[in-house]
């Protein structure tokens, strides 16, 4: 039992860390090109990010994911992976988890997994080379394509986020899902989300989810699935390949009933809620005194105005972003 209890009574369990703003990649939807990153002395050092952490988990949160930007890009993140697999040792926490667009698994993968990581989301939206250099501007894609094969090797095991975009990516969905399922991974498509000016109309790239699935259907058996893996995600098998399909509608159904989470960021802003501005300086108790208890305090304070759902919208009337913050400060 989590004493951090919203006015909803949903028990917050869930803590998704970005460690840093910056990242290898500039994605159309998530980034302008031209970022501007924070300083990196408004950044919290990975020591303070070891404490912030461990206070949630001594508050009840049993899940924890690591985000970025890329956190593989931030230096000696293997440090703070490593500190915080203590709590994976002792039991408090039962899951460490980390969202990465594969870059640097080559690197990684390994040790990863010897830190108690089983399982990573990664970050992939086409299987088509020229696709992926126009989605993700500075990627590299037989770089990506190596990181998964050694996240494979490694024996983590991997679901693939895709972001469903409209006239880029939507006529090889049934591909990917092929390609993943015969990997032995899940792959969960995700809509477009209105965070932060990135330099291009959302309203071009979104494509509903409900219309995604009706197209799939054509070609496929769909089960909707019980299955909860901690996040929004709905989950169907696909009775032709045997996999599981997710969504993640953030637009078209709001998920928020049952949200567990919230979000940290790596300059110590809690963040309640993904779609709504309203947050907490976690950083200022952090440094105002070795003592946890006045961070505690802020923390609770901050869970007991967690909203109930986030007010995303896209529509012909509403092309500004909902929130001001890139997805990337907040972390995927």
């Amino acid at each position: 039992m989590t004493n951090l209890v919203d006015p909803y009574d949903r028990d917050i369990t869930y803590l998704r860390v970005s460690v840093t703003d910056r990242c290898d990649f500039r994605c159309v939807y998530c980034m302008a090109e031209d970022m501007t990153f924070l300083p990196k002395k408004e950044l919290l050092s990975l020591e303070e990010m070891d404490r912030l952490c461990s206070t949630f988990v001594d508050m009840g949160v049993k899940k924890l994911r690591l985000t970025g930007g890329e956190p593989l890009v931030r230096r000696n993140i293997m440090w703070l992976i490593e500190r915080l697999s203590r709590h994976l040792d002792s039991g408090a926490l039962e899951e460490l988890t980390l969202t990465t667009n594969a870059s640097q698994l080559t690197r990684f993968a390994q040790q990863l997994y010897d830190y108690g990581i089983r399982r990573l989301n990664v970050s992939l939206d086409t299987l088509d080379r020229d696709k992926f250099k126009a989605i993700t501007r500075w990627g590299n894609y037989d770089k990506v394509m190596a990181g998964l094969d050694a996240a494979k090797a490694a024996g983590l095991h991997i679901k693939i986020n895709a972001v469903a975009l409209r006239g880029v990516n939507d006529d090889e969905v049934e591909k990917m899902i092929a390609w993943s399922h015969r990997e032995g991974w899940d792959i969960t498509f995700i809509e477009v989300m209105p965070m932060g000016d990135v330099g291009e109309n959302r309203l071009d790239q979104y494509l509903p989810l409900s219309m995604l699935r009706g197209q799939l259907q054509k070609s496929y058996t769909l089960t909707d699935l019980p299955d909860k893996t901690g996040g929004p995600a709905r989950y169907v098998r696909c009775e032709e390949t045997g996999g599981r399909i997710g969504f993640i509608t953030p637009m078209t159904h709001n998920f928020c009933e049952s949200c567990n989470r919230v979000r940290l960021t790596c300059t110590g802003m809690l963040y309640m809620c993904l779609g709504q501005d309203d947050d907490a300086d976690l950083r200022a108790p952090l440094r105002q005194s070795d003592d946890d208890e006045p961070l505690r305090e802020t923390i609770r304070e901050a869970i007991s105005r967690k909203p109930k759902g986030h007010d995303f919208i896209i529509d012909r009337r509403n092309r500004r972003p909902s929130v001001s913050r890139h997805m990337s400060v907040t972390g995927g």
